[in-house]
C-alpha cells in the first residue's frame, strides 16, 4: 500500500462514511447496496438497528468537563466522506474543544477483519479535520459482550482508512459490481439471497437477473 496524496473533495462529492464498513468487510457488498440499491435484512441488522435506536435515544449528557453527545454530523473534505457518528465525548478546556473519543456502536463481537476499526478511524479523521486537534483514541462499543473494545488510531490504520476511502471513491466512479467470491463470512450477509455468491461469480447481481430474464 503506497502513500496517499492530499486530495479535496467537494460538498457534492462526499460519500457515505458507513460505506467504508461495507467495503472493508467485503466491496461486492458495498457495490450492491450503494450502486445497485439491493438491501435485505436479517437478524444480525435489524438486532444493530434496534441497538443503534437505543443509543440514540440516550441523548446528550455532560459529565463534568466532558459532554456526550448522540448522533454527530461528521464530514472530511479530505477523505470526501460525511456520516454521523454513534457517540462522542467531548472534553473542554478554557472555553474550547480539546479532545474528542469517539464511540461506534455494533451488535456482535470484535472481528478477525478490520472493517468496524476503520469505519471508527474515519470518524475519528474527521472530527481532526473538523475540530483541529488530534484524536489518538476511540472504542467499539459490541452489545453481544456488552463491553467496549479499545481502537488506538495509529499510523497503520490510518493508512488503512485513508486507502478504503480512496477505494470507495474508485468503486463509486467507475459503478462496477465486483464479482462473487464465497467465504464463510457470506454466511451471515444479509445479502446471500440476492448476491448468490456460489452462483453469480464474475458478474453484478443485475447482469446476473438480466442474463435470467433472457434464458
Amino acid at each position: 500500500m503506497g502513500p496517499i496524496g492530499p486530495i479535496s473533495f467537494s460538498e457534492d462529492a462526499l460519500l457515505p462514511l458507513s460505506a467504508l464498513q461495507h467495503l472493508v468487510f467485503c466491496p461486492r457488498q458495498c457495490a450492491l447496496i450503494y450502486l445497485e440499491g439491493v438491501w435485505d435484512d436479517n437478524q444480525c441488522t435489524v438486532e444493530g438497528n434496534i441497538l443503534h435506536a437505543h443509543v440514540h435515544e440516550l441523548g446528550s449528557e455532560t459529565r463534568g468537563s466532558t459532554r456526550i453527545a448522540r448522533q454527530v454530523p461528521l464530514r472530511s473534505f479530505a477523505l470526501g466522506l460525511a456520516g454521523v457518528a454513534d457517540c462522542v465525548a467531548f472534553t473542554r478546556s478554557g472555553g474550547r474543544i480539546v479532545a474528542a473519543f469517539p464511540v461506534e456502536y455494533k451488535r456482535g463481537k470484535p472481528k478477525l477483519h478490520r472493517a468496524d476499526e476503520v469505519q471508527l478511524c474515519a470518524q475519528a479523521l474527521c472530527l481532526e479535520e473538523m475540530l483541529a486537534i488530534p484524536v489518538p483514541n476511540g472504542a467499539l462499543f459490541y452489545g453481544q459482550i456488552r463491553r467496549r473494545h479499545p481502537v488506538e488510531f495509529n499510523e497503520t490504520l490510518r493508512a488503512l482508512t485513508r486507502h478504503a476511502a480512496l477505494r470507495l471513491h474508485e468503486l463509486f466512479d467507475a459503478r462496477v459490481t465486483p464479482p462473487a467470491t464465497y467465504d464463510k463470512k457470506c454466511r451471515f450477509c444479509s445479502l446471500r439471497s440476492r448476491c448468490m455468491p456460489r452462483v453469480t461469480s464474475g458478474c453484478s447481481a443485475l447482469s446476473y437477473l438480466s442474463h435470467a430474464r433472457r434464458s
